[in-house]
């Protein structure tokens, strides 16, 4: 079949890729002069099955207020009169229970957990390189408070076997000797040893080569006027380069898919998250993670990648804006000079925004659509570049007509109970 990819970030050519191993003609279009040049730009470089978790659950409300009087605030909010945020927010206030926060997170794991295999299994297969570590996340706890609510995740991770350490401050030394100069900052951590690192974008780009050795032909510099449906079937892609034709649609457009959507008919609930990083050039490897920390505090990422640290975090709701906001910087400064005060040059940080294309309830929306041809592969929050290649591998087989190795509860758009229920091919 002849399939059209609306998106180059990590998600389409992921797509792209495994929809050309199954046999398929594939083409992809992307606004961009390249792969991976937004969201998937310069992200927190984490993968990571185990710290896969909606953010809405039991008591966050709470913490989202104490949040927003912190100096080095997680989370933002900028209110606007887009009646698609104050949904999401209601929509993921909804989701702030017990039993809603289980089945979430399940379904995330579920995902995040076959991602991480197909991933290895590239890896072996290809030889693919991204700056990649395989040492696990450490979320580190300044307090006891934050051991003592860890243990909801805990139970979780039993359930559903995932590997997992709990440590104390002597733990921590051992998986992240550099935190030794600040030992009396925190009091112990989660450690999650199947988790990986590894740069987005070097990924994204490598793998839309290898996608291209398979036969994919990406268009670049395309601008997506419009998806045209009749009936209840997509009839081509409008394009400042002319109309696409093709048999099957994927549409891998991030935080702009509903925008997409919307001229069609359907409406999904993914709204922009915005997230900052910094870029740090390390100055002493010594003194710098070997891994990924977690700063629990702040929800801040600390990451190895090479010869550089990536700090990446903090949840800005404003709408589509990608303005630097300079306290954003300094919350990401904060966290990775607390920690680790002698790793890099903060002076020489490259600082970058990226909008998450996020559900309310965490899992994000992979699948068939009221439209026969048409498919989703979307709103994957902050677990886009975690979650990529298991969602890759799960709408090829989609498409193919095969049964997904994953169960498919959950992932399909009609969770939201929306009158516009796929229809399956």
């Amino acid at each position: 079949m002849k399939v059209v990819i609306l998106g180059a970030g990590v998600i389409g050519t992921a797509s792209a890729y495994f929809l050309a191993k199954a046999g398929h003609e594939v083409t992809v279009l992307e606004r961009q002069n390249g792969p991976a040049l937004e969201t998937s730009f310069a992200n927190a470089g984490e993968i990571s099955p185990g710290y896969s978790a909606p953010w809405a659950g039991p008591g966050v409300p709470l913490k989202a207020i104490k949040w927003l009087m912190m100096e080095h605030s997680p989370l933002s909010i900028r209110p606007s009169l887009d009646p698609a945020m104050w949904r999401w927010i209601f929509q993921m206030l909804t989701n702030c229970t017990s039993h809603r926060y289980e089945i979430n997170k399940s379904r995330m794991l579920r995902m995040a957990q076959y991602s991480r295999e197909v991933l290895q299994q590239l890896r072996e297969d290809t030889g693919i390189a991204y700056d990649e570590r395989t040492q696990g996340t450490l979320q580190l706890f300044r307090n006891q408070q934050q051991v003592d609510g860890s243990a909801t995740d805990i139970e979780i991770l039993q359930r559903y076997d995932v590997n997992y350490e709990v440590l104390d401050v002597a733990g921590c030394l051992k998986v992240e000797p550099a935190l030794a100069r600040v030992r009396e900052k925190f009091v112990g951590a989660l450690r999650l040893p199947g988790d990986e690192t590894g740069d987005c974008f070097k990924f994204t780009q490598n793998l839309a080569k290898l996608a291209e050795g398979l036969g994919v032909k990406f268009e670049y510099g395309v601008s997506i006027e419009k998806v045209i449906g009749e009936g209840d079937q997509i009839t081509g892609v409008k394009t400042s380069k002319g109309m696409m034709i093709a048999d099957r649609y994927l549409l891998a457009l991030g935080s702009y898919s509903p925008l997409m959507l919307r001229e069609l008919g359907i409406k999904i609930p993914v709204y922009p998250i915005k997230g900052y990083s910094i870029t740090v050039p390390i100055t002493n490897a010594q003194a710098a993670p070997e891994s990924t920390i977690m700063d629990e505090t702040y929800k801040v990422a600390i990451t190895r990648l090479g010869d550089r640290i990536r700090v990446g975090g903090t949840a800005e709701i404003t709408g589509y804006k990608l303005d630097l906001r300079e306290s954003r910087r300094r919350t990401l400064v904060h966290s990775v000079t607390d920690l680790f005060p002698d790793g890099g040059d903060v002076s020489k940080a490259e600082f970058w925004t990226g909008l998450r294309p996020m559900t309310p309830d965490g899992t994000p929306v992979i699948g068939p659509t009221p439209y026969r041809n048409l498919f989703l592969n979307t709103g994957h929050g902050t677990l886009g570049w975690t979650m990529s290649c298991g969602s890759g591998q799960f709408i090829a087989d989609i498409i193919s007509g095969k049964k997904p190795a994953i169960s498919t509860e959950g992932l399909f758009m009609d969770r939201y109970g929306s009158v516009n229920r796929p229809i399956a091919i």
